[in-house]
């Protein structure tokens, strides 16, 4: 899983971002919410870790523009403030979580896995072929070997599961994963579809993502 922070305390920042790679966690940190902005766009990351009072872009424009633009990334805001018009404000722009500083380290990862367990799926995982998507870990599996997706790619492979054979064109992949509202283009849907076949090769799947030219992207299962 990868997380993105963007605290200006440079010093708090840093040891979030050490605390969470020290728990296994992929972690990315930066100090303005300008510099925030364009790495959230990069729609790489499973969560996203914001302080309130930034430069540039404050922690609640970043949230308002992320679920703008039909993110679905669970945010957890950070600020100084708990009063209840400030914890409502956060909570208002898109934020999951609301904590107020000073916190105590366990509480911080106890709300990182609270908000990246997903919920109320009665049915937890999608098979195809042999190979099988994790909806509660965003994991591909084929028998001993997983790997873990991130957002976007979790999604594309969900989209792709779902509809099994079926083409999906890219437009259709843009506006289900990135949104109508995006400025996302179609070379952003080659890439992550580079980057799942890859990650397919990785754990010896027995299926792979074909391309049809003028229709898109459908999943196809080798056969023994």
């Amino acid at each position: 899983m990868k997380i993105l922070i963007v605290e200006d305390e440079k010093l708090l920042a840093d040891s979030i971002r050490l605390l969470l790679e020290k728990h296994g966690f992929e972690a990315d940190a930066v100090y303005d919410g300008d510099t925030g902005d364009m790495y959230v766009r990069q729609g790489i990351y499973d969560l996203l870790i914001l302080d309130v009072m930034l430069p540039g872009k404050n922690g609640c424009d970043l949230a308002r523009q992320v679920r703008k633009d039909h993110l679905g990334v669970p945010i957890l805001m950070l600020t100084a403030k708990s009063e209840l018009e400030d914890r409502i404000t956060g909570l208002d722009s898109g934020a999951d979580y609301y904590l107020t500083k000073p916190f105590d380290t366990r509480e911080l990862l106890a709300c990182v896995h609270a908000l990246l367990r997903r919920q109320g799926s009665d049915v937890n995982e999608i098979t195809f072929g042999r190979t099988s998507l994790d909806l509660d870990s965003a994991a591909l599996r084929c028998g001993e070997h997983s790997i873990r997706l991130s957002a976007k790619e979790f999604e594309i492979m969900r989209f792709l599961f779902q509809e099994g054979g079926r083409n999906l064109s890219k437009e259709m992949i843009l506006s289900k994963v990135w949104g109508y509202d995006s400025d996302a283009v179609e070379n952003h849907v080659e890439v992550y579809i580079g980057f799942l076949r890859k990650k397919l090769t990785a754990i010896g799947s027995d299926i792979r993502i074909e391309s049809v030219r003028r229709l898109g992207y459908h999943l196809e299962a080798a056969h023994d």
